[in-house]
């Protein structure tokens, strides 16, 4: 048996200062001790005789502030802004074309018919003013388009048009980008001043292509980038977020605030290495912004097509909620392309309309819930209108709808990912998580397959056309995938479940459960546990936003679902027994009162009314304050406070009576849930994750079970996910770290029917068990996240948390959460490297059972802010490194997954001093020493050798030159085939790509001048190489002839100068 928590007379050795009044058990304030008096007055003393009276030291801050300050926030109206007279705006001269009238009428007719229209605040549309568009444009831009207005001339517009890539010019289009500016600037304005809580605008034509001197992609005026600056210009607002999801890279929006550290740029878009439009480099991952804006633009390409609801699940988990979360904006824009959705012509992905609803609900709990949703591109007319209107609907606060089951992120996805973070992590303390490697671990491994390369590649075209095409100028889908996609969307609308609850939340609570208590000492597990919250709920007036279900006793037939006969037999009549003190003691941490068995099958019982009272839909989420708590009890005896087992039971009576299939527990009470973990070890229905104290084992309950390689057993291996944190102190960051890294994407990946959180709050701050520092406001940031699974069917039920207050505020905040109200943001700090080393310790063991988690290779550790700060570190280096051979080069041309040398260092400039072989042997004579540099053995022997022919090589090797296709002098090798020079992995891969295309198999380093065998996939060291080993070495090293390697004498090298 573990360890107690709190034993006989605990509390009061544990210093818990808790009293209770001989009426109602309330809490007192604990006196002052003289000493801390003393000790504070002395700390007064001191800060004023230096001086320092600097913002730190001058306001103590309550803990509570912040929650505190949000008492009278609530949700506010959803405002809506469109204008019908933007379906003038069309191609006067192909009537096929893709940017059409119907984008903008489809989508308002299937708000209409949701009828969601009506619960909107409309804004009425305005035209921006010349100075606005000034803000972000030239003035030649602007009056270019002001020379069309109301033009008759057919052949002008369209010769106009054709100077500007993917643009037409309609008689209308300059009045009516005015419209879509101004409209947009009304609605960000509204959002911003808190006239609406957050709004949609419905516009066209479009605008995140155009630049500030050029019109492009279907765009004139850039409709966010000047709202944006308009709200940045007046001052109440610090930091944007933009968002932009449009399949095509926002590269007009980017240019705009690529070196402003007040926008933060999230662009999600198809790249192919610049194959597709835009076609441009700075599309890529590496282009992180410039100046004080560097770190501050994230680009995440997407290089293939069928991209799913998981792959941008995937960005959002991995990336963009993380860093959105640190960065901590007050506003939220979100460019809104819909042409990523499932059947659009352009975009070739596959999200589906509700996937949108996915995406945008996290972002909703960020700055405020102050977000504005513009359209963007979208060119399937079905899925525009319907991912647009259930975007509306979720800014409405209706629950996500369910989602189809999800798929693995794909391996391209992967990779986007890892290339991003890996450029990024230097300027975020949320992308810490990963493990990395050095050039020494490259080195040293073999094979390579978990470090993640960074690599970029471009094959686009920087070449400009005179004019462009204005007619037939797009891609059109055969009419079998029009149809199959149109069958699929179909089945997705029939199938998407959007109804809503008449009833918003509903909770539980019941006095009587008060009148079990410790009547032989003071104890932390008290009554004003549930009546202080009930009080907050009052003074936060939740409780009148709220339906209350009424309370009941769980039945024997109930308490036996998960519990055993003799162990519910036995509470039953052990509270008639006259030794209740002693009786308590035979237990862990267990105390008994003679209203116990009353109170612990209340709490049971009312549980079970909420879970009817969701599952049912008559309320679309619950809350439940209980006690005696559960989680810690066993099925056969009680345990840590808890009687019986309130979250078991409810989900076995969810499975037994609803007929749910998969229900999700999330358990994040400090203290790990052994019981509910016991109970479901073996089952695959049920998914157990558990957020808690650890401390190596040495926290209660003590012992192994909580550790990260508790994984489940038989059926139900792998649904079970213990999170362990081994030091005290975990707070918001680290939360936040662990549920965007581990618990959403399994969540997500398992798909439940009813989310059970079993709430305690001794996790948070100032509780005197827990030693954590979670806010109050961060646990209604945990209870919204995981809302938007299940159809949001969540259930909060309370288990432990002993600061009174701490738990109050905690509760009234997941209320809050439910009901759709503002979130305060959470506090931002560096992760402890304990989370992180638990993070990583978790993922590693559950990968195997959760595909989702496929994000764990090895980042490198010289790969800054660009890609190209390699050249920089690797030139730094000299030729200290050896390569190795790799199982895990990324897949490009033919498919193939062929090693690439490791990385290796040469000189640009052969006009530079040589290094003589003594010296460089001088330089690593401990590596030499330790054996450090010949971790690779290579082959003695390789078939493709015969394929060699020494007449044909070249009298010399300039081990200087650059690669031919890229021109970087970073790592370069020498094909021995048809010698030409090109890159290796870490730069540009083009020696792989040559053998893809020659199949020419042997290439030499002009780092270290060893020679890889492509086909071999391995080192090769064979007398046959020594003449273009030793022209290379007479290059590289001043003249000097390389000694003959290959006798049966043995020598001495020389390690001195």
């Amino acid at each position: 048996m573990s360890s107690p928590a709190v034993t006989r007379r605990a509390a009061q050795k544990a210093k818990i200062q808790t009293r209770s009044k001989a009426t109602g058990g309330v809490p007192q304030r604990p006196k002052s001790s003289g000493g801390l008096m003393e000790a504070k007055r002395r700390a007064r003393q001191r800060i004023s005789n230096s001086g320092k009276r600097n913002s730190d030291t001058q306001t103590l801050r309550d803990p509570y502030q912040t929650t505190m300050e949000a008492i009278e926030v609530v949700r506010g109206a959803t405002g809506l802004i469109y204008d019908r007279q933007m379906a003038q705006h069309k191609c006067l001269w192909d009537e096929n074309y893709p940017e059409c009238p119907a984008r903008l009428t489809c989508i308002l007719d299937r708000c209409q018919e949701l009828k969601l229209m009506d619960r909107c605040l409309t804004i009425d549309p305005k035209t921006a003013t010349k100075e606005q568009i000034l803000l972000k444009h030239t003035e030649e831009h602007y009056d270019t388009l002001k020379g069309t207005s109301r033009s008759t001339d057919e052949v002008a517009l369209e010769d106009l048009s054709s100077h500007y890539d993917a643009i037409y010019i309609h008689p209308t289009t300059f009045e009516l980008s005015l419209l879509s500016v101004g409209s947009t600037v009304e609605l960000v304005n509204a959002v911003a001043e808190g006239t609406v809580q957050n709004g949609m605008a419905i516009i066209r034509p479009p605008g995140h292509h155009a630049m500030k001197a050029e019109f492009n992609g279907y765009c004139f005026f850039n409709n966010v980038a000047i709202a944006a600056e308009e709200v940045l210009l007046r001052g109440d607002i610090e930091r944007i977020l933009i968002v932009d999801w449009d399949i095509h890279h926002g590269q007009g929006t980017q240019r705009m605030f690529y070196d402003d550290p007040r926008v933060l740029y999230f662009s999600i878009h198809r790249f192919e290495h610049g194959a597709f439009w835009p076609n441009l480099r700075e599309s890529d991952f590496d282009w992180v912004g410039e100046g004080a804006g560097r770190g501050f633009n994230f680009n995440l390409p997407l290089n293939q097509i069928g991209m799913t609801d998981a792959d941008y699940l995937a960005i959002f988990q991995q990336v963009l909620m993380p860093v959105a979360t640190e960065f901590s904006p007050n506003l939220v824009i979100l460019s809104a392309g819909y042409d990523s959705a499932l059947g659009d012509e352009k975009g070739e992905m596959e999200i589906t309309p509700a996937g949108y609803a996915h995406l945008l609900s996290p972002l909703m709990s960020l700055a405020g819930g102050k977000i504005a949703v513009i359209l963007e591109g979208g060119y399937c007319l079905r899925s525009l209108a319907e991912g647009a209107a259930l975007t509306l609907k979720t800014l409405l606060g209706d629950p996500c709808p369910n989602i189809e089951p999800l798929a693995p992120p794909c391996d391209s996805v992967q990779e986007t990912i890892l290339n991003c973070i890996s450029v990024q992590r230097k300027y975020w303390k949320s992308l810490q998580i990963h493990r990395t490697y050095g050039l020494e671990e490259v080195n040293n491994i073999n094979p390579q397959r978990e470090l993640h390369q960074v690599t970029t590649v471009f094959k686009g075209s920087t070449e400009r056309p005179e004019k462009f095409d204005t007619r037939n100028c797009y891609p059109i889908q055969d009419q079998e995938c029009v149809r199959r996609n149109d069958e699929r969307l179909q089945r997705l609308e029939l199938s998407t479940n959007l109804r809503v609850a008449p009833k918003r939340v509903c909770f539980v609570y019941d006095e009587a459960m008060a009148e079990h208590k410790n009547d032989f000492e003071v104890h932390p597990e008290c009554p004003a546990r549930i009546t202080k919250i009930y009080e907050r709920f009052g003074e936060y007036g939740t409780i009148d936003r709220m339906h209350r279900v009424g309370s009941r006793q769980a039945t024997l037939e109930e308490l036996h679902l998960v519990h055993s006969p003799v162990h519910v037999k036995l509470m039953k009549e052990c509270v008639q027994r006259k030794d209740l003190e002693a009786f308590g003691e035979r237990y862990n941490s267990v105390y008994f009162h003679n209203s116990t068995w009353t109170c612990a099958t209340l709490a049971a019982g009312s549980v079970l009314q909420v879970v009817d009272e969701v599952v049912n839909g008559d309320s679309q989420s619950g809350i439940c304050v209980v006690r005696p708590p559960g989680h810690h009890a066993e099925s056969d005896l009680p345990h840590g406070f808890c009687i019986f087992n309130n979250i078991a039971i409810a989900a076995e009576y969810a499975v037994r009576n609803h007929g749910l299939r998969r229900v999700l527990i999330v358990d994040w009470d400090v203290h790990h849930g052994n019981g509910t973990q016991h109970i479901f070890e073996n089952r695959p229905d049920v998914l157990y994750v558990s957020l808690h104290r650890y401390d190596y084992g040495n926290f209660f309950p003590k012992g192994t079970d909580g550790d990260f390689s508790e994984v489940g057993s038989g059926a139900g291996e792998g649904f079970n996910v213990n999170i362990p944190w081994n030091r005290k102190g975990m707070g918001d960051a680290e939360y936040t770290a662990a549920f965007f890294s581990i618990i959403m994407p399994i969540a997500y990946e398992f798909n439940p029917e009813l989310v059970l959180v079993s709430a305690g709050f001794d996790a948070a701050i100032g509780d005197p068990l827990g030693g954590c520092k979670v806010s109050p406001e961060a646990y209604g940031h945990f209870t919204h996240w995981l809302s938007s699974l299940a159809n949001g069917r969540i259930i909060v039920c309370l288990e432990g948390g002993y600061n009174v207050n701490s738990i109050s505020y905690a509760m009234t905040m997941c209320s809050k959460a439910l009901l759709g109200d503002p979130l305060p943001p959470l506090c931002n700090r560096e992760l402890s490297s304990s989370c992180v080393e638990t993070i990583q310790n978790v993922v590693s063991v559950q990968q195997k059972y959760w595909k989702c988690l496929k994000f764990t290779k090895k980042l490198p550790d010289f790969v800054g802010g660009d890609v190209g700060d390699l050249s920089e570190l690797v030139r730094g280096m000299k030729i200290k490194d050896e390569p190795c051979d790799s199982d895990s080069t990324n897949e490009r041309k033919g498919g193939g997954a062929e090693p690439q040398p490791g990385p290796s260092s040469s000189r640009g400039d052969a006009t530079k001093d040589h290094q003589s072989l003594s010296d460089y042997l001088a330089e690593n004579a401990t590596a030499l020493a330790n054996e450090e540099m010949f971790a690779v053995v290579p082959l003695k022997n390789c078939p493709h050798l015969t394929l060699l022919d020494p007449s044909q090589a070249p009298t010399e090797i300039n081990t200087f030159a650059p690669c031919e296709v890229c021109t970087s002098a970073v790592e370069n090798w020498i094909c021995l085939h048809c010698f030409r020079t090109l890159c290796g992995r870490y730069v540009g891969e083009h020696m792989l790509y040559h053998h893809l295309d020659t199949e020419h198999p042997l290439t030499l380093s002009y780092s270290d001048l060893s020679v890889w065998c492509y086909k071999c996939e391995s080192y090769i060291d064979n007398p046959m190489l020594y003449k273009y080993k030793n022209m290379a070495h007479v290059c590289k090293f001043g003249g000097e002839e390389m000694v003959w390697p290959y006798g049966d004498t043995q020598f001495t090298l020389e390690t001195t100068k």
